[in-house]
């Protein structure tokens, strides 16, 4: 397992998808300006969902990594 943070720098609400092996799942409400911190397996993708009045709209997606590189979000 891998601590990760993922801080909301938009001014609207997001929805954080975080998807892992062995059927792992989690999805939370990130409101603007949150920092939420939490663990999940390595290699995990994270989905990044806004809404939008005609509904929602991915708008990144990230892997959980112990290492620093560039898609990562580990903390």
């Amino acid at each position: 397992m891998v601590d990760f943070s993922y801080k909301n720098v938009s001014s609207s609400m997001v929805i954080l998808k975080c998807i892992g092996p062995d059927s792992f799942f989690m999805e939370r409400a990130i409101f603007p300006q949150e920092i939420f911190s939490s663990i999940a397996p390595e290699g995990s993708q994270l989905e990044i969902w806004g809404i939008e009045s005609y509904g929602p709209n991915l708008e990144k997606r990230l892997r959980v990594s112990s290492s620093k590189t560039k898609d990562s979000v580990a903390a």
